[in-house]
């Protein structure tokens, strides 16, 4: 059991990798459309490419979407609106009426007028109330048929232009009197019934919204069908018109019947295998060719996660509305991979997101086509992204790839220019400025999966940043010296083909733990009083290495990435303080003297960049002491050092090979003949 525990944590990153790889993939496989894919390719104008094609079984013709859609167009300027009428409402106000009445008018008005008048309000409410008056200023059309519910008893039908609305009481009022030559009357008419008159139509949406769609229901969504082992069309004809509608009536028809119960198993296993084949595909590709990311499991999970975002967004828009696939900035994923690993693994990884959209957009191949050429124009013409202008010329050009592809396409399929849809355009200038929004998402990228990027990096190696002021403050020897091994670091790095920004920040911060004793170290000391001196062996080799110690805490304190505090951690590896090793002998000639208490903590150095800043950093430290430098002193100086290295082994866990060590050792001994000025040694 204990040795299967110990299997299990040696290759737990494997393990991990294979879950993930396995979660992902039935993301993906879940986010594919629930249907099979139709054996036939073809495009509307285009000729049939196939051998004649006869119908395999039976099907009915489907009607166009533009059908459907006039057909509910129809019924639903003709449909009916519904509205709930209250019949106590009138009797009410008509009891109102004849108690307020008299408070209305004046006792000096003849009995006989009165009694006319009384007559004209009765017939004003029977005016009002011949259909009803509405509860609101409902915006209808005044032809629109109207049905008046009492419950779920239909009791009048009307159009909407019978309705009173409320606004419209004054004016029937005034209409009557007009008639009966009472206009005189009006303002105590007006007074009287502002009191008393009260809404008593509502319209019931819900009712109208129901017997709307029970209308739609009864549409029927085909139109005719077509017999089993009927020619459809024949090879070389052009598909257009009916042929065309025929066509996708038996390719939807197909696809229906293949996503049956009985097939769902298979055909849901086919999509399984050609996802995990994509993707294993992107595992080989890591492994083989990006080792150091493929050990990173952080960085593994940072891609498949893309991968799955890019195809869940454009699940998204296309169940929502195909139309707007190019909105969906699919370029973002090169540009994120680019910027944080590098253009090749960008472009792979592209090429194999866009073959597994292929089977989600409709149209499949010509976006496949402007999707991969767009990746393509977007590795090519972006470079250092961290520089705002790179970025927008280069979402100009994507944009306009775009939209050349698009334009010979559309010319291709329909021969001419005069449908053309113009709004298309539109969308790709909006995917252009979605893709912008790479800036803020490689941010959040950084601090989601503590990833570094050169943005970061650019903006670390600003000598002027706070932790960079005041080192050069409190220990302006060694702030010097970093920059003298930043300065050497990014030529070395430049000439093995190593990540020169990144070589060269960590080289400006990999001393910053001196800031705590700084006047124990050489570089820092104007004074000519050396601490060191009142002090035992062991104890200035302690402090001498807890600058390493005391350099992560800064950094983590100052939020520095990962990524730059390895290089603080690795700069000297497991190498030992020889100065105060050898001073310790000498006091202590008859005891042991035991190593680890003057070697420094480690790790030793894990990458090209780490063992580059440690060979850099010896060598600048170490050539303050060359005395009368010459061309063939420095070049035993700078093979003697760095083979010291080699011979101790610090640079067994980076991936650097001799080769490349030679390359460095060549630019250190040229860049350090620069720094003295040294001219060709001359034969006597």
């Amino acid at each position: 059991m204990k040795d299967f525990i110990n299997k299990l944590y040696k290759n737990h990153s494997l393990i991990y990798k294979g879950l993930l790889f396995i979660c992902t993939t039935f993301l993906i496989v879940f986010l594919f459309p629930k249907s099979g894919k139709f054996k036939y390719n073809f495009e509307k104008g285009k000729p049939w490419q196939s051998e004649n094609l006869q119908a395999p079984f039976d099907f009915a013709i489907k009607k166009t979407d533009a059908e459907i859609t006039l057909e509910k167009k129809n019924l639903t300027d003709n449909s009916v609106l519904y509205f709930d009428i209250d019949n106590t409402i009138e009797n009410e106000v008509k009891s109102a009426y004849e108690v307020q009445f008299k408070n209305a008018f004046s006792d000096s008005i003849p009995k006989i007028k009165l009694n006319t008048l009384q007559n004209v309000g009765d017939s004003i409410i029977s005016e009002l109330y011949a259909f009803g008056i509405l509860s609101e200023n409902y915006n209808f059309s005044k032809d629109k048929a109207v049905a008046l519910l009492d419950g779920r008893e239909k009791k009048k039908d009307a159009y909407f232009a019978n309705l009173i609305k409320q606004g419209d009481v004054t004016s029937v009022i005034d209409k009557v009197l007009v008639n009966n030559d009472l206009s005189e009357y009006k303002e105590n008419f007006v007074a009287l019934f502002f009191d008393i008159i009260e809404p008593n139509i509502i319209f019931n949406k819900s009712f109208t919204d129901k017997v709307l769609k029970d209308e739609f229901a009864k549409i029927s969504y085909t139109r005719g069908s077509v017999a089993k082992e009927t020619l459809i069309v024949s090879k070389g004809e052009v598909v257009e018109g009916d042929k065309y509608i025929i066509l996708k009536s038996l390719q939807a028809e197909y696809e229906s019947q293949v996503w049956s119960e009985s097939n769902y198993n298979w055909v849901l296993f086919a999509y399984t295998l050609l996802v995990a084949l994509a993707l294993l595909m992107l595992l080989l590709f890591l492994r083989k060719y990006r080792a150091n990311v493929f050990d990173n499991n952080t960085k593994v999970t940072f891609i498949f996660f893309n991968v799955s975002l890019m195809i869940f967004i454009t699940t998204l828009v296309v169940n929502y509305d195909s139309k707007y696939i190019y909105i969906v900035p699919i370029c973002i994923l090169p540009l994120v991979f680019k910027a944080f690993f590098d253009a090749r693994l960008g472009l792979f990884a592209h090429v194999l997101t866009v073959l597994l959209l292929g089977f989600i957009v409709p149209n499949s191949y010509e976006y496949m086509f402007l999707q991969i050429i767009a990746g393509i124009v977007t590795i090519l013409t972006v470079s250092e992204l961290y520089k705002r202008a790179n970025l927008f010329i280069s979402v100009g050009q994507i944009t306009l790839i775009y939209i050349i592809a698009y334009f010979a396409f559309f010319v291709i399929h329909e021969g001419s220019l005069d449908t053309l849809k113009w709004e298309t355009f539109i969308w790709f200038i909006l995917c252009g400025l979605a893709t912008l929004f790479v800036q803020p998402l490689i941010y959040a990228y950084e601090k989601l999966f503590g990833l570094v990027s050169d943005v970061s990096l650019l903006e670390l190696s600003d000598t002027n940043s706070k932790l960079l002021k005041e080192l050069s403050n409190k220990a302006p020897g060694t702030f010097h010296h970093s920059l003298n091994v930043a300065n050497l670091a990014e030529a070395s790095a430049n000439e093995i083909g190593a990540n020169a920004m990144l070589v060269r920040v960590g080289a400006l911060y990999h001393d910053i733990g001196k800031m705590k004793n700084p006047t124990y170290y050489t570089e820092n000391q104007s004074t000519g009083i050396n601490p060191h001196d009142e002090l035992s062996s062991k104890e200035s080799a302690r402090i001498i290495t807890d600058h390493v110690i005391n350099g992560i805490e800064i950094a983590r304190k100052n939020n520095l990435p990962d990524r730059v505090i390895d290089f603080i951690r690795t700069h000297h590896g497991t190498s030992i303080v020889y100065f105060f090793y050898v001073q310790e002998k000498k006091d202590f000639p008859d005891s042991e003297v035991d190593k680890l208490d003057f070697c420094y903590p480690g790790p030793k150095p894990f990458s090209k960049e780490t063992a580059i800043l440690m060979m850099c950093d010896s060598i600048e430290a170490a050539s303050k002491s060359l005395k009368e430098p010459t061309s063939t002193k420095i070049e035993t100086f700078v093979e003697s050092i760095i083979n010291k290295q080699i011979e101790e082994g610090q640079f067994l866990n980076a991936n650097i090979t001799f080769k490349e060590i030679q390359s460095i050792k060549k630019v250190l001994k040229h860049k350090l003949a620069n720094i003295y000025h040294l001219r060709i040694e001359y034969p006597e």
